[in-house]
């Protein structure tokens, strides 16, 4: 392994508005490179630009805490922090990948977002985050803090080969019961699923059993993408140690999509095994919003509910119109409360939607999203 010190100039990115699959506002790569070295990571893409050899150096912004505590400190800020979560992980590394127990900049992280008070989600495979559980509970307090933790599986023997040096998925398992003894607010990103091995029914209500088994918050859910380039050409050489009659079968989903999706009739087939066997579980398929609902002011609250129940109508019924109007109220420059009786005036809000926003103001919820959750 080579690594690869960086002095970095920021290291807070700002979303556009609040993504409602992780609840952020900002998120952040302390690491860049993953030595978890799973063999389906878009990581690998050429997109990416990783420094090195991906899967085994890593790149490290020495100087991440220094510049994390400029950046909340309210003092240097002309505008208001946003709300919402900062999401620590994904893309590019693990925040706590086996190199973060040398350099420890993720616990240093978590000691300044305790310091401003601010909410955290972490997305991750590695068990080392109980390290820091004491940490997370003390943040949880004033705050709150939300743990992820990524699968395409949890049979011992596929993960091995497909995720080769991340923690096993018995152990994640493990952790993740700890945290929720904890009181903090965990779930699975099965995400992603692979096609034609772990895909399967079975192995999806495997997945459901174990997270059921361990009282997971929720559940959530997604295909693999796949870029042309080096990301493609290193799966497909596993995929090959593996099986390598899959090969034709992954030709005739993959057809060089720029983002590398697959064709959309694989995701109906996929997003309908995940629907059917969900309903068996009823753990939830986004984070539910009791979670986060304290987090948020009225209108990013509705905002992101809306855009939870547009993601879980079109699951279920193919098509809706939530979306429109959960884009439109998160750019409001007003308080929703003051449109009560003009909802419609808001672009994409319609008879139903208005109903449902009503409802979301009056109880903090919507039976609509509660069903379909």
């Amino acid at each position: 392994m080579k690594v690869y010190e960086k002095e970095a100039k920021s290291i807070l990115i700002k979303r556009k508005r609040i993504d409602s699959w992780f609840l952020s506002s900002y998120n952040m790569n302390l690491y860049r490179g993953c030595s978890h070295n799973c063999a389906y990571c878009d990581g690998r893409a050429e997109n990416y630009f990783v420094k090195g050899e991906f899967g085994s150096d890593i790149e490290v912004k020495i100087n991440a805490p220094e510049i994390l505590e400029k950046e909340l400190n309210p003092n240097n800020k002309r505008k208001p922090f946003e709300q919402g979560f900062i999401l620590i992980g994904g893309g590019v590394c693990d925040t706590y990948e086996p190199i973060e127990l040398k350099f420890e900049l993720t616990r240093k992280a978590l000691e300044i977002i305790k310091k401003y008070n601010r909410p955290v989600h972490i997305l991750t495979k590695s068990n080392n985050i109980e390290r820091d559980i004491d940490l997370l509970v003390e943040i949880n307090k004033n705050s709150k803090v939300i743990v992820s933790f990524s699968f395409s599986t949890v049979d011992k023997e596929i993960a091995q080969i497909f995720e080769p040096s991340a923690t096993s998925p018995a152990q994640r398992l493990n952790t993740i019961r700890k945290l929720k003894e904890k009181g903090i607010s965990t779930g699975i990103f099965l995400m992603p699923v692979i096609p034609f091995i772990t895909d399967k029914p079975n192995k999806i209500l495997e997945v459901y059993e174990a997270a059921k088994s361990v009282g997971a918050d929720f559940l959530i859910f997604g295909g693999m993408t796949l870029k042309s380039g080096r990301q493609q050409n290193y799966f497909y050489n596993k995929l090959a140690e593996y099986d390598e009659k899959l090969l034709l079968e992954y030709s005739s989903i993959y057809r060089d999509d720029n983002w590398g999706n697959p064709v959309p009739e694989y995701y109906e087939y996929i997003n309908h095994i995940f629907l059917m066997i969900s309903k068996k579980f009823r753990i939830p398929k986004r984070i539910p919003n009791y979670i986060y609902k304290d987090q948020l002011d009225k209108n990013k609250y509705i905002s992101v509910l809306l855009d939870q129940l547009d993601y879980l109508v079109k699951l279920n019924y193919g098509k809706s119109n939530y979306g429109l109007a959960s884009k439109s109220i998160f750019e409001l420059e007003r308080p929703i409360t003051e449109l009560r009786n003009r909802l419609k005036t808001i672009n994409g809000v319609g008879p139903e939607s208005e109903k449902v926003i009503k409802e979301i103001m009056n109880s903090g919820t919507s039976q609509y999203y509660e069903k379909l959750l």
